[in-house]
């Protein structure tokens, strides 16, 4: 296996495939690079180098008993991508790894970073607040940490179901995609799951999306029921240079259950 060990000690697993410009994949919560499979092999296809790696505490990567918040899994990148020595990259993220993709670019990205690419992104702050008055309470998240810290087996085989729209009518559940999704999440540690909750519900995307000069596109389901629809907009409208795609009937997890569509539109973005 290809792992690098942080400062911290952790060690962070990586794919590392391909030749040609880099493209780096930032996996949703609670996964691992492996949710990327589609579009990895998509892209190697093209011609690109692609990399993808298991955030810490997730997939095959150490389960640190510290740093599951996004600075850290921010930092973590930083510390891959100088090590993979990675320039004029793009960076795609979905969920939880979208904000990762932000704030590694608005922090650590110049002049390594061309272009990114957030898919569901949690950005630009989930968690309803003074500042963010529409966003969801902080009940939403209280049941997810309840389940996923005292109740994870179950509570993992029964969160894909509304994760890739499963419950909307006329929709059949993609049994192998189900427990792909469960070996993914049970793979990791259940103490980084429960804490990187904190993580993609609170953090605050807002001056990172303003800092971004570099192309940037948002990508988003319409029927996402994860990250509600109205972050996308939100979140493109304070990029410098950002672009939205919008999908009715969408589902949060597309990258999977519409990789087509999705693969296309991205691969438009990066050879403009």
């Amino acid at each position: 296996m290809s792992t690098i060990t942080v400062k911290d000690g952790t060690e962070i697993y990586y794919k590392d495939w391909g030749k040609g410009q880099p493209i780096v994949f930032h996996h949703g919560w609670p996964l691992s690079s492996d949710d990327w499979d589609a579009q990895m092999m998509f892209f190697l296809k093209q011609g690109y180098r692609v990399i993808a790696h298991d955030r810490r505490g997730h997939g095959r990567s150490g389960q640190s008993s510290e740093g599951n918040n996004m600075e850290t899994y921010a930092a973590d990148i930083a510390e891959l991508t100088t090590a993979l020595d990675l320039k004029d990259a793009i960076h795609i993220g979905h969920s939880t790894g979208g904000g990762e993709v932000i704030r590694y670019a608005a922090k650590y990205g110049k002049g390594r970073v061309s272009k990114a690419i957030i898919i569901s992104a949690v950005t630009p702050i989930m968690i309803k607040n003074e500042a963010n008055p529409d966003g969801l309470p902080l009940s939403v998240f209280d049941e997810i940490r309840e389940g996923t810290g005292f109740n994870r087996a179950q509570y993992f085989y029964d969160f894909p179901i509304p994760f890739y729209g499963w419950n909307r009518e006329g929709k059949t559940i993609q049994e192998g995609i189900k427990h792909n999704w469960w070996r993914q999440g049970m793979m990791g540690s259940v103490l980084a799951h429960y804490e990187g909750i904190k993580a993609f519900s609170e953090s605050d995307f807002t001056e990172d999306l303003k800092s971004l000069d570099i192309p940037v596109l948002v990508l988003h389901g319409e029927d996402d029921q994860i990250v509600p629809y109205n972050q996308a907009p939100k979140a493109a409208a304070l990029l410098k240079n950002g672009k939205l795609i919008s999908y009715p009937g969408f589902p949060h997890g597309m990258p999977t259950t519409e990789a087509e569509t999705i693969n296309k539109d991205i691969l438009e973005f990066i050879k403009k």
